[in-house]
């Protein structure tokens, strides 16, 4: 297993989101960047961990899931698989949440 890359970040947020043209993926990298920064802080680890170690597949699920969301609703709507539902942003942030917490360091 190898250290994931922003780029491959990158393909697996347009796989999920079934996009297939290059014009947003500077924008979508912006969310992949903010989405590993959650990540990092929710999980307690140092600022750039997951540029120098593994990030484990649940935390790659929650970063994929996440930038998607920020893409999907970047108009200010709920937007994506859950669009017609008024607890989306709340439905998403549980589920990467959940994601989250396998990998999270204790605090002591």
């Amino acid at each position: 297993m190898a250290i994931i890359s922003k780029t491959a970040l990158l393909r697996a947020v347009k796989k999920n989101l079934i996009l297939g043209h290059g014009e947003d993926d500077k924008l979508i990298l912006g969310y992949v960047a903010a989405a590993v920064d959650y990540a990092e802080r929710y999980q307690h680890k140092a600022e750039s961990y997951y540029s120098s170690n593994l990030m484990p597949p649940s935390t790659v699920q929650a970063v994929v899931m996440l930038a998607s969301h920020f893409y999907e609703s970047r108009d200010g709507s709920t937007g994506g698989f859950f669009g017609d539902n008024v607890s989306a942003a709340r439905q998403v942030d549980e589920a990467v949440e959940r994601l989250l917490r396998q990998n999270k360091d204790v605090l002591v």
